[in-house]
């Protein structure tokens, strides 16, 4: 049997992103504690080439290689190029609280590229087994990353959870993509499409397989009832970790949900399009209602975060297309919505006090009625209030809900949207109408004000204009 070379350039930006994480690690031993900010650098800068070698290798086709495990497409390279984008801003964030908290250490650009690499192998993963990979190259990055504050016990305690449940879920993944195979005889996605669009009555096997992949899929996304992991994971890292858990890796777990679903198992949409539902509208409620009684900022968007993985299915429910653009769409905007968030969060933190309680916000208008004004455009975007982009977001995925047929349930999504309205109300009230407890003006460096600036006024420029974003949305399945 002759041995194919396979076409190596397919994975061009993965294989230099894999060479450059190891010569950061290497660099990183051998530098003296001054010249500690040289990781941070040469970890950005591996991003922003990965990013350039990703747009320059862009397929006019979907290319298969590395015997059909690897896949790299329109809606790969897209969801990469975000992933990467997201990433340098974490990073940039980043870099303000760990030298504020005396944290800076170069292990956590290690672990975050290394992170980075296994969500760019997942988004182009052709093979129950090459998902598995991306994701396990993931999970355990982040398990280090949310223990790395060794002098925190909440920190400690959040990791220890995480890694707990996080394996649980890894096992009953792996339990499904087993059932799977065996099934179906093969680990190839589109061999397995092939084999279920064959079978001309429901495989019992096939239909356990799929329930065991949902509940995996659905530990990565926080979906309730399997979301138990994320406040505490949100609230016990520190602020840096819990920027990057809340943005990038989402749009990875969209990528693996687009590929186990989308990808190998259409022709089981009736199936998993029930289990689908009960998930989203179950994440709405709960973490709509739960997010109503929160005094903690981080928890707070923990929940928000739950109840915007409800909207992010919706989409995905549509069963088309345009709903699963829709989805892609919603991830994105989410993604830079949760950045800005959590950096706000970084920003007003100072002098080893962490701004993570929502009265900590109060009165922040007249301490510094710009940063009040970016809170609240990252606030009435979440709340999906026009003309931020969060509404187009949720308007995208509640028409193509409604598109389906499935009217009743863009409704129950309205109402839980509009209960939601009112925990983000009430920063903005913190803000606006409480006097401040502390008199003092915020105070940070001109790059975190630039950066955040950036970050919030991208989100109402995009939401005047979104059609570009959500027409390379659209471009990535063929529309």
């Amino acid at each position: 049997m002759n041995f194919v070379v396979p076409d190596m350039s397919v994975a061009a930006p993965e294989m230099f992103l894999l060479a450059a994480t190891c010569a950061v690690l290497v660099i990183d031993v051998y530098l003296p504690e001054r010249l500690r900010l040289l990781t941070y650098h040469l970890a950005q800068a591996s991003l922003v080439i990965t990013a350039g070698l990703c747009l320059v290798m862009f397929p006019e086709s979907p290319q298969v290689s590395f015997n059909g495990t690897f896949i790299s497409d329109t809606m790969s390279v897209l969801l990469k190029v975000f992933i990467l984008l997201t990433t340098y801003f974490v990073f940039f964030y980043s870099k303000i609280y760990l030298r504020a908290w005396q944290l800076f250490r170069g292990e956590y650009f290690v672990l975050g590229l290394f992170a980075v690499l296994g969500m760019m192998v997942l988004v182009s993963a052709h093979s129950l087994l090459t998902v598995y990979l991306g994701l396990e190259l993931l999970s355990l990055s982040l398990y280090a990353m949310v223990a790395m504050n060794r002098e925190s016990s909440t920190a400690s305690e959040a990791a220890m959870k995480y890694f707990v449940l996080g394996a649980l879920a890894s096992g009953m993944l792996l339990y499904g993509m087993s059932m799977i195979y065996g099934a179906t005889g093969s680990l190839d996605l589109g061999a397995i499409r092939e084999h279920v669009a064959t079978l001309e009555s429901r495989n019992l096997v096939l239909v356990l397989g799929l329930v065991f992949v949902i509940v995996g899929i659905a530990f990565k996304l926080g979906a309730v009832p399997f979301h138990m992991w994320v406040p505490d994971v949100y609230q016990g890292a520190p602020t840096s970790v819990t920027l990057f858990i809340g943005s990038a890796p989402k749009i990875a777990a969209f990528g693996m949900l687009v590929r186990l679903l989308v990808d190998g198992l259409p022709g089981m949409h009736a199936d998993w399009i029930g289990m689908l539902i009960i998930l989203s509208v179950l994440s709405m409620g709960v973490g709509n209602i739960i997010a109503i009684a929160q005094t903690n900022l981080k928890r707070m968007l923990a929940y928000s975060t739950i109840a915007h993985v409800g909207f992010l299915f919706l989409g995905i429910i549509a069963g088309s297309k345009a709903g699963y653009s829709a989805s892609m769409f919603y991830i994105i905007v989410y993604a830079f919505m949760s950045l800005g968030g959590f950096a706000m969060i970084v920003l007003l933190g100072h002098g080893g006090f962490e701004a993570d309680r929502i009265e900590d916000f109060k009165g922040l208008n007249d301490r510094n009625p710009w940063y009040a004004f970016l809170m609240l455009i990252l606030m009435m975007s979440m709340a999906g209030v026009p003309p931020f982009l969060g509404f187009w977001a949720k308007w995208s995925v509640l028409r193509e809900v409604v598109a389906a047929d499935m009217t009743w349930l863009a409704v129950v999504a309205v109402i839980f949207s509009i209960i939601g309205v009112f925990y983000y109300l009430r920063v903005i009230r913190m803000m606006y109408f409480e006097k401040a407890q502390a008199a003092e003006p915020v105070v940070a460096g001109s790059e975190m004000r630039v950066m955040v600036s950036a970050n919030a006024l991208a989100i109402l420029a995009l939401g005047i204009y979104p059609s570009g974003l959500l027409a390379l949305c659209i471009s990535a399945f063929g529309g």
